[in-house]
């Protein structure tokens, strides 16, 4: 089956979608579509046997419906929990993961102490630590799972004031300047949509980290996209292709969830397209 988009992205809900936006931004010729396993929100309170079953379930539909050339998992609790096992259940199809910044963490930080922000399953997976022993061994790093900043992100955010964008971030941030981090590290793809509160919240000359970049980066790498976006549609057949960045859930979980997911499409100004 001839592939009918260059990368689909996957996350437990929404916190992906800055991801996709920085690789339309490298390549804009990508044709490119994300779904959100809502369903199985959240991931990273799941068993590691839970959170593969979930994200091989969610994978099987992408696979079947959009055939990609590439999957990137933009979700840290998916990649550090299950990518070794997904990879195995899907041989032919590229997966590319997203794992927490620390190689990046110890490069920035001045004084060897990094905040790692993220999900507990995150913080207390084994693949986390190797990274940490790896690359940041002469670093101390104060990691800290935040469920309820997750949940604030997915249902919350994008109908949220100021004030409670503010309130969200506190404890965490607290949490890190008590410890004196002087690099914090975004480590769940949800945390990106708030980046910049972060950033402008945190005293002067703490830096905020994640992984979009190098993940961009990496994807293009695994899946090289050739020709123009129109050239692509021809060969693909423009009827059975998703609307280019088109941003689908696999569930609605509340009343209000679409309204929300109405506004953050707005807000990045890529389509709604509902439930696959």
């Amino acid at each position: 089956m001839v592939s009918r988009v260059d990368f689909a992205f996957m996350d437990s809900g929404t916190g992906g979608i800055p991801y996709m936006m920085e690789l339309k931004k490298k390549s804009p010729s990508s044709r490119c579509v994300y779904l959100g396993d809502t369903a199985h929100f959240p991931y990273g309170e799941k068993t590691p046997e839970q959170v593969e079953r979930s994200a091989a379930e969610t994978i099987r539909k992408i696979v079947a419906k959009w055939n990609p050339g590439a999957l990137v998992i933009a979700c840290n609790t998916i990649s550090v929990t299950a990518l070794d096992g997904l990879r195995r259940q899907f041989p032919s199809l590229p997966i590319v993961g997203t794992v927490p910044a620390i190689r990046l963490a110890a490069r920035m930080t001045r004084n060897k102490r990094i905040g790692l922000l993220a999900t507990n399953a995150t913080v207390r997976h084994p693949y986390c630590k190797r990274l940490i022993q790896s690359f940041a061994s002469d670093c101390t790093v104060y990691s800290r799972g935040d469920p309820d900043l997750v949940a604030f992100v997915e249902h919350d955010l994008f109908t949220a004031t100021a004030e409670d964008r503010r309130a969200a971030v506190t404890p965490a941030l607290d949490y890190f300047e008590s410890n004196d981090c002087d690099t914090i590290i975004l480590g769940c793809t949800h945390f990106t949509h708030i980046a910049q509160d972060i950033q402008n919240a945190v005293p002067e000359g703490v830096s905020v980290i994640d992984s979009r970049d190098g993940v961009a980066n990496q994807a293009l790498r695994v899946c090289p996209v050739i020709g123009t976006e129109s050239g692509n549609d021809m060969e693909r057949g423009a009827k059975s292709l998703p609307p280019d960045t088109g941003f689908y859930v696999t569930a609605l979980r509340s009343e209000k969830d679409s309204g929300e997911y109405q506004k953050l499409s707005s807000h990045f100004r890529i389509p709604w397209c509902g439930v696959l």
